[in-house]
């Protein structure tokens, strides 16, 4: 159930402006608010996001469960481009959309992020990338303390992958 408390925050950006010269303050109800699911996103150059969507379902089994093309593109390209393709892998879901104007393209070109895949058969699944035009960009991921093993593999759209063999259970996580 959400809680409501009444308070008010004062925040000080850029040495107590928020770069108009203004002080920013935030005034009245805040609610908790608790989230249900959490959906990454890639971004991959324009028009690959849909090989980039053949390519997670061939090589990593992910289903498709809805994509949604854009609207004012359909006639302006020979293939359409994708707003969002949501992708299911295992119990997770993620989207996958071309980069369709400019901030979308500083996200493909940022890089920083990865996804680790948890696999019982790390080989296969590294072999099956490679085949499909990944490449290996580490030999191993180390095997230790809170870590799993496996191997990292670069899809031909710039993602990072990290498929490994599973999380260690921690019996007592300390908060």
């Amino acid at each position: 159930m959400a809680q409501e408390s009444v308070e008010t925050v004062s925040v000080d950006l850029h040495n107590g402006e928020n770069g108009n010269g203004n002080k920013v303050v935030v005034t009245g109800v805040t609610k908790s608010v608790s989230f249900f699911g959490l959906k990454p996103q890639v971004f991959v150059e324009a028009p690959k996001a849909s090989d980039a969507v053949q390519f997670y379902k061939t090589v990593f089994g992910a289903e498709e469960l809805k994509r949604d093309i854009h609207p004012k593109r359909k006639a302006d390209h020979e293939l359409p481009l994708i707003l969002s393709a949501e992708l299911k892998l295992g119990s997770s879901v993620f989207i996958v959309s071309d980069s369709s104007d400019e901030s979308s393209t500083a996200l493909v070109k940022s890089g920083g992020y990865s996804f680790c895949l948890e696999t019982n058969d790390v080989e296969t699944a590294v072999a099956n990338a490679v085949k499909a035009g990944g490449a290996v960009v580490e030999a191993e991921i180390a095997d230790g303390e809170n870590t799993c093993c496996g191997k990292k593999v670069k899809d031909p759209y710039g993602v990072i992958w990290s498929i490994c063999s599973g999380s260690k259970v921690v019996a007592d996580v300390v908060a």
